[in-house]
C-alpha cells in the first residue's frame, strides 16, 4: 500500500532530519499520507559540494528503489535535489525536489526572490539550477552566510548571519521574497520573516505541500 510521503535528508545528520520533521507538523492531518522524515546514515555531514551531490544521489536512489512498494512520493530535501532526475525515471512514482519547488512557491509570492545559501560555493550550483530552470530573470541574487550544514546548530549565530543576509537581499538586491537555501535553515522561517518583513520560503515546506497537492488530485 502506498501511503507514505517520504522525505528524503540526503545527510547524516540527525538534527537537520529533527528540524525538518517539526517544519513538516502544519502539513500532517488526519487521513492524508503519513509524512516520513529520513536521514540516510550513508550520506555526507553535509551536502556542499559537487562532489556530495552526486555521492548523496545514489543513496537517495537506493533508498528509493528500497521503499518504493510504500511510496505515495518522495521529497528529496537537500537544495541541490540531489538524484530527482534518477527518481523521476521510477515508474508511477511521485518525486519532488526542494530547490525546484521552492523556487515556484517563491515566484508566486513576488516577482524577485533572493536566495539565503550557507556557503559561497554554493551558490554557482543553485545558479546553474535556475539557468536550467529558465528563471534566472526572476532572482535578485543569493548571499552565503559562510556556515556549513552542522554549523547551523548555532542557532543564535545562524539566525543573525541570516538575517543580515536577508536584508542585503532586499536592501540592496531588490529582493521582495527570501528562499532558504538549505533545509538545516528549516527553524529559522518565522523569525527571519519578523526580522525582514519579507515573505519566506522554506523549500521542504514547499515541496511536500505541493506533494501532498499532487497526491489529493491523482496527478
Amino acid at each position: 500500500m502506498r501511503d507514505t510521503l517520504y522525505v528524503i535528508n540526503p545527510n547524516s545528520s540527525q538534527a537537520v532530519t529533527a528540524g525538518i520533521d517539526t517544519a513538516m507538523a502544519p502539513l500532517r492531518r488526519a487521513g492524508g499520507p503519513r509524512i516520513e522524515c529520513v536521514t540516510l546514515a550513508d550520506g555526507p555531514p553535509g551536502v556542499q559540494t559537487q562532489q556530495d551531490v552526486d555521492r548523496a544521489a545514489l543513496s537517495v536512489l537506493r533508498f528509493a528503489q528500497a521503499h518504493q512498494d510504500r511510496a505515495a512520493g518522495f521529497v528529496t530535501a537537500c537544495f541541490s535535489d540531489p538524484g530527482l532526475h534518477m527518481l523521476r525515471e521510477l515508474p508511477g512514482v511521485l518525486s519532488l525536489g526542494i530547490s525546484e519547488c521552492g523556487a515556484l512557491t517563491a515566484m508566486t509570492l513576488g516577482q524577485r526572490f533572493g536566495v539565503i545559501a550557507i556557503l559561497q560555493g554554493s551558490i554557482a550550483r543553485h545558479w546553474r539550477n535556475w539557468g536550467a530552470m529558465g528563471i534566472s530573470q526572476r532572482v535578485a541574487g543569493e548571499v552565503a552566510i559562510g556556515r556549513g550544514v552542522t554549523e547551523l546548530a548555532d542557532h543564535q549565530a545562524t539566525l543573525s548571519a541570516m538575517v543580515a543576509a536577508g536584508k542585503r537581499l532586499r536592501d540592496e538586491q531588490g529582493a521582495n521574497v527570501l528562499l532558504m537555501g538549505c533545509a538545516g535553515m528549516a527553524a529559522f522561517r518565522a523569525p527571519l520573516e519578523d526580522a525582514t518583513g519579507l515573505p519566506v520560503v522554506e523549500p521542504t515546506q514547499a515541496a511536500v505541500s505541493m506533494a501532498l497537492g499532487r497526491i489529493q488530485l491523482n496527478w
